[in-house]
């Protein structure tokens, strides 16, 4: 619990290790960070990306959020499929409206044998494997000469006359880094925070958000035994969700204590697994230190209750168990940086388009109830996407900072659909491109052109109307 009475205390003057000058500085090593990173590169910049982690990937990795969701439109009504693929039966043929950095990054995964290509038979989501996810990342940035830095926790930043000098933590001490051009991926918005910026937490009524969730994978599940279930018991399972009548003897039988009515879980590349999406943390906020521990606490637990309940109950999880949990509880929402336009969910659910558009999506609006159970889920027109202009990547009185990833300026429901990995990357590479072309010309990333940054970006294969 966080101390009764709040005091603060003066800290002593400190010195830090100076690491360097960058011309594009990209914090966060998840989805947008490595969209930034290699957006940037690739329009000529010098580039380092720093990651708090030892590793690369972000929520795909850390939190264990697979697969990659759907970022396709939709063409054609969904037709009902096979009930035992585990995989969503209900996106119909569409076509992909994010390209550029994403399509590289998922060639390089099915090279490595790391990932399924989207396509109607996987519900165009993009199954993964995340220990592969993090050797293919590190050596995409090799190929196009991004330095990284790990270990690193970004905690503060400057404003110098010239440039930007962000603050981190490290095991070596403290140590500083200046850049022409800083691109704040870290999800919740710490970087552009800190600098000043103005931002939104949760919706408008009552500032909750999106509740928090554990991911973990679980081996040895018999596919065929479970399919052969839910094709006899069709109506107690829909693509990826259900179980209801088994949850529901396991909440009355005292075993289970879920904000949630239902178990879901998606198939991974790999034969006999499973990646399980069902704890749910209500009534937290991922940028309160003590909400998240007791999320952590509370989502391990449920994270057991839940293994129990499939191995005791759930026909093909007899023989299983949790060989993987997330490094850390996945928050969905948090900080949105307050930029030039804030992208709306009428926006969202009605398909707009925007002249300055620098990234596009297709995701439903898809609110996991902030208080409990239930969840929101409202698809855009058919064959439709929305586009997202770049005013949204641009904090309103910052100068060398742009935003990217679930971070945005956008309100609580646009946030529900643009905040998926594979529209994060595209924001990133966005956002490192206009920070890239900033730097070139010793501009503010605001007086770049925007027609500057859309023709790099389709140079760059990104899909832009």
């Amino acid at each position: 619990m966080p101390p009764r009475i709040p005091r603060t205390v003066e800290l002593p003057p400190r010195r830090a290790l100076h690491a360097g000058t960058t011309q594009v500085l990209v914090i966060g090593g998840g989805p947008a960070g490595i969209g930034a990173a290699l957006g940037a590169s690739n329009a000529g910049a010098e580039v380092v990306l720093v990651e708090r982690y030892g590793f690369l990937g972000g929520n795909a990795t850390a939190a264990l959020v697979m697969p990659l969701m759907s970022f396709h439109n939709e063409m054609k009504q969904a037709v009902a499929g096979d009930t035992g693929r585990l995989l969503p039966p209900d996106h119909g043929e569409g076509e992909p409206v994010v390209g550029g950095v994403l399509w590289m990054l998922l060639d390089h995964l099915v090279r490595a044998g790391a990932a399924i290509r989207p396509s109607l038979e996987t519900g165009y989501t993009v199954p993964f494997d995340p220990e592969l996810f993090k050797l293919v990342v590190y050596e995409l940035l090799e190929i196009h000469e991004v330095r990284t830095l790990l270990h690193a926790f970004a905690s503060d930043v400057l404003t110098l006359p010239d440039r930007a000098r962000a603050v981190f933590e490290t095991k070596s001490g403290p140590l500083v880094m200046d850049a022409d051009v800083i691109v704040d991926c870290t999800g919740d918005g710490d970087i552009a925070a800190a600098a000043g910026a103005k931002y939104e937490i949760g919706r408008p009524e009552d500032g909750w958000t999106q509740p928090m969730t554990l991911m973990f994978r679980m081996v040895r599940f018999d596919h065929e035994e479970f399919t052969a279930y839910t094709r006899a018991n069709p109506d107690q399972w829909r693509g990826v969700h259900g179980l209801w009548d088994l949850v529901r003897a396991a909440t009355d039988a005292g075993e289970l204590d879920l904000p949630r009515e239902d178990v879901l879980f998606f198939a991974t590349p790999n034969a006999g697994e499973v990646a399980v999406n069902s704890t749910r943390i209500t009534e937290v906020l991922g940028t309160s230190v003590w909400d998240l521990t007791r999320a952590e606490f509370t989502a391990h637990r449920q994270m057991a209750q839940i293994a129990r309940f499939l191995r005791d109950r759930v026909p093909g999880f007899a023989d299983s168990y949790v060989v993987q949990s997330g490094v850390q509880v996945g928050v969905r929402e948090t900080r949105r940086i307050a930029g030039e336009y804030q992208l709306t969910g009428e926006d969202v659910l009605t398909a707009r388009k925007f002249d300055d558009a620098v990234a596009r999506g297709a995701y439903p609006v898809d609110i996991h109830n902030p208080s409990g159970r239930g969840t929101t889920l409202k698809r855009l027109p058919r064959g439709e996407s929305y586009d997202i202009p770049m005013r949204c990547l641009l904090p309103v009185d910052l100068d060398r900072i742009l935003v990217a990833g679930r971070c945005i300026s956008g309100d609580h429901v646009a946030h529900s659909s643009y905040r998926v990995m594979p529209i994060s990357m595209a924001t990133g590479q966005a956002a490192g491109v206009c920070a890239a072309l900033a730097a070139a010309r010793g501009a503010r990333p605001r007086d770049i052109p925007v027609e500057a940054v859309q023709q790099e970006l389709r140079a760059q294969g990104a899909s832009l109307p």
